[in-house]
């Protein structure tokens, strides 16, 4: 059975709708996105914490979609296109400013739909978050559990419901090991390809009112970051690990090839005053 796994991960994309907070033109949207220090902070995360097991994953036999717009700051579009570049997995689709959200990221995500495969399972991913390096061996194994319902009514999803929430303030970073249903990251939906729908048609808060669909919870597959610069800071309903380790830094690395120290030693730096770096939170 051909399964192809297909990403969406947006930075800072330029649109019309599709976020929470609310600008009164898309000129005041363009400011408050391409903001030298925000884009700095952002590229902070993107590069310590979403890439390292994006770009490295156990399983090589996936695509990842990198939409941003075609007028992003330099250096951050090079930036972009030297990941693309080195790495054959990664795809770079620049999308002009779109009033409909999920009609642009349709337009990113469509030519990379492989019309061989019988299904296909796709996922958003926001550039702060991080997936474990084994997420898409995962993914591609645990299909088999969702095949009855993908057989009856040709969707569903598959939720890695535990992980680990970063929360970001200027006294440090916080690491909470949590149980989270339906988060957004760690979340893959399968469907046919042929299927005009994207992984973006679905919000993730309700899933359920969409699909079938199973939720796993027995090993840590997601990172969450929780930051000033979200577009929405909101932590939602959790609940913690029966049993975690004292130190979660030695799980962060092996997980995610995430340097919790080294974030957190930043976000305290910010916090210093006359410290010339990157805020990391509030």
């Amino acid at each position: 059975m051909r399964a192809q796994l297909l990403g969406l991960c947006r930075f800072s994309y330029l649109g019309g709708r599709g976020f929470q907070v609310r600008h009164a033109s898309i000129e005041e949207r363009r400011a408050f996105l391409y903001d030298p220090a925000r884009l700095a902070r952002r590229w902070d995360w993107f590069e310590a914490v979403t890439l390292p097991a994006l770009t490295r994953q156990t399983d090589p036999d996936y695509t990842l979609v990198l939409m941003t717009g075609p007028d992003l700051p330099q250096p951050f579009l090079g930036r972009l296109r030297e990941i693309a570049a080195a790495h054959p997995r990664v795809r770079l689709e620049l999308v002009p400013p779109m009033d409909h959200h999920r009609a642009a990221c349709a337009r990113a995500i469509h030519p990379h739909v492989d019309p061989t495969a019988e299904w296909v399972g796709q996922f958003k991913h926001d550039d702060d978050d991080a997936v474990a390096f084994d997420f898409v061996a995962r993914a591609r194994q645990d299909l088999r559990l969702l095949m009855p319902m993908l057989r009856r009514n040709g969707l569903g999803y598959c939720d890695y419901m535990k992980g680990v929430i970063l929360k970001a303030t200027e006294a440090g970073v916080e690491a909470l090991p949590r149980h989270v249903h339906a988060t957004g990251v760690a979340l893959i939906i399968w469907q046919r390809p042929d299927a005009p729908e994207t992984c973006i048609d679905f919000e993730h808060w309700k899933i359920g009112s969409y699909m079938n669909g199973i939720a796993l919870n027995d090993r840590p597959m997601f990172l969450r970051a929780v930051h000033h610069d979200n577009d929405s800071g909101a932590l939602g309903p959790n609940f913690p690990w029966a049993d975690p380790p004292a130190d979660l830094g030695p799980l962060i690395a092996r997980r995610f090839g995430v340097d919790f120290p080294a974030l957190d030693r930043a976000a305290r730096a910010a916090a210093l005053p006359g410290a010339d770096r990157p805020k990391w939170g509030r």
